[in-house]
């Protein structure tokens, strides 16, 4: 028996139990960060990025770099995800509406700072180390990696402060494109720096054709994927097997991706757009369902980021050309944006409000400079690693109290909400309606029906003199008092009145409320403040109609912006 076991305890690995442990600490611990910083009124994401930065490189070296590549997979269909939830925004009626408005300014806030990051880059780099080629080599690859943006820490800030109109959505195609707008610059500059410093492995043509064959094999992994599972999903209405097959056919095409080599991505964004277009009533309910269940994926996505992060290498010289490269594409970013918006007669609000979106910056620009350390190891390789960690923890910082700040100051912030989330916000007290009379207890029947026929709910509160709930009346009640006709004109309001199964006070939600009438089976629930004194009465019907009108003013404030 001694043996059995001891065979057992070899066979655990130890490693599994680390890994589990790990998982634990980071999604624990990233919520506890993300909360703590929401009450400093901080984007959470900022807190799940300390938190990683606290227990990662940068920090104490509890998660090391062998744990860090073993979730690289992971870290794959976390930005999976968030591409697919990207691609479902952009319907054909958005595009066509804002398809030259997102052109002109990709186009502009890209390459606006791709030019300032590589000028003040290639400057810094000649006085640090008085070498022209290898100077411009620091500028033109600085420069190309600069025009990324990092779709997770932008979006997760949109969703998070539930932003909707022409700002979120301008943002969210710009996001969206932006990479395949750094792939190309990469592509060509990286072979321009090989020529510099004398390590060219081929033209430019020949890095252009890996390009167009990366975005190529993607567009139509993504977009056969696309139509394949919304056709697929018009076959399933059960919940269980939709979720299922939305994330199995993320999960197949992003490893498809990877086996192929091509921009996994681009690919799964694509599943999203073509879904959202060709099914929009089934895709709808998938998102909804993929938005519920992301939650925790997202905590431990952006703490593994901040767990990334090495800012234990940085020297004079590097630090001079991180403030360059920060400098250049911060002021790029804005006045490509600006310019873009202006160019493309986009409204006040996107053109003001913009420019402060487009800081955020990671995955792309990561894997951007990974491919940088490979091709040139020696002269600049490991210098352009360090450069880009170093910025994007203060980008990554610094983006998303911008990204709130101006979705806040665009009016965008709390319009895209389900009405689960009105139920959650919404209170009793805000759908009471105050002019629904009481009934007295000592009321006569004739009097109780006039109150009846002078209004149209279907329930009452009934109070004593001193105005305290003692029952209720109901509808029903009153047809099967009528019943018996010849004692109707001899009973009060107190003796044919119910006691309510449950109250609630005004400041319940809606959800709370609806789950009392729910677990009591009743439609109706009196509203009573803390010394028992009546507000009113909120029936099931009553929830549906001011959630119903919620949804609609909500709707028609996000029309109203553009």
């Amino acid at each position: 028996m001694s043996e059995f076991i001891t065979g057992i305890v070899k066979n655990i690995s130890l490693l599994h139990l680390n890994v589990l442990l790990l998982l634990g600490l980071a999604l624990f611990g990233g919520t506890i960060g993300g909360r703590l910083f929401q009450r400093f009124k901080i984007p959470q994401v900022v807190g799940y990025i300390v938190i990683g930065l606290a227990i990662g490189q940068t920090g104490i070296h509890l998660i090391g770099t062998d744990s860090l590549k073993a979730f690289d997979p992971f870290n794959s269909f976390a930005l999976g995800l968030i591409g697919f939830m990207i691609g479902g925004e952009l319907k054909l009626g958005t595009l066509k509406k804002y398809g030259k408005q997102f052109l002109a300014i990709l186009f502009m806030e890209a390459l606006t700072a791709a030019v300032f990051v590589g000028i003040l880059a290639a400057v810094a780099g000649y006085f640090l180390f008085h070498n022209i080629p290898l100077a411009v080599s620091f500028g033109l690859l600085l420069g190309s990696i600069s025009a990324a943006t990092a779709a997770a820490g932008t979006t997760d800030v949109l969703w998070e402060y539930k932003a909707r109109g022409p700002l979120t959505t301008t943002l969210l195609g710009i996001v969206a494109l932006d990479d395949i707008v750094a792939l190309v610059l990469f592509a060509i500059t990286a072979n321009i720096c090989g020529v510099l410093l004398g390590r060219s492995s081929g033209g430019v043509g020949v890095e252009l054709a890996k390009l167009g064959y990366e975005v190529g094999v993607a567009a139509v992994l993504g977009g056969l994927a696309g139509f394949g599972l919304a056709k697929l999903l018009k076959k399933f209405k059960d919940e269980d097997k939709t979720l299922t097959f939305s994330i199995g056919g993320i999960l197949f095409v992003l490893g498809v991706s990877v086996a192929l080599g091509v921009d996994m991505i681009l690919a799964s964004m694509l599943i999203g757009v073509i879904m959202t277009n060709v099914a929009p009533r089934r895709s709808q309910e998938v998102f909804s369902m993929l938005e519920r269940m992301s939650s925790p994926i997202f905590v431990l996505f952006f703490v593994l980021v901040g767990a990334k992060l090495d800012l234990s290498q940085l020297s004079l010289p590097l630090i001079i050309l991180a403030a360059a490269y920060l400098v250049g594409r911060t002021g790029g970013k804005i006045l490509g944006a600006r310019l873009g918006g202006k160019m493309s007669r986009a409204l006040s609000s996107v053109t003001k409000y913009l420019p402060l979106c487009l800081f955020s910056q990671s995955g792309v620009a990561f894997g951007l400079a990974i491919i940088a350390s490979q091709r040139f190891p020696n002269e600049i390789g490991n210098a352009v690693i360090i450069i880009i960690t170093a910025t994007t923890f203060v980008v990554q910082l610094a983006g998303p109290p911008f990204i709130k700040h101006a979705v806040i100051k665009a009016n965008e912030a709390g319009l895209n909400v389900t009405e689960e989330d009105l139920l959650k916000t919404s209170t009793a007290g805000e759908i009471v309606d105050p002019a629904l009379p009481s009934i007295d207890a000592n009321m006569s029947i004739k009097r109780v029906l006039n109150v009846f026929s002078s209004h149209d709910a279907f329930c009452y509160p009934v109070v004593d003199p001193g105005k305290k709930l003692v029952g209720v009346l109901t509808i029903e009640t009153l047809k099967e008092t009528f019943m018996a006709q010849e004692l109707s004109d001899l009973l009060l309001a107190h003796d044919i009145m119910e006691t309510p199964p449950a109250t609630c006070g005004p400041e319940s939600t809606l959800a709370e409320a609806e789950e009392k009438m729910r677990h009591f089976r009743v439609e109706y629930i009196p509203v009573v403040d803390g010394g028992g004194a009546v507000k009113g009465v909120i029936e099931q019907r009553g929830i549906g109609k001011a959630i119903s009108r919620k949804m609609i003013e909500l709707q028609e404030r996000a029309a109203a912006l553009g």
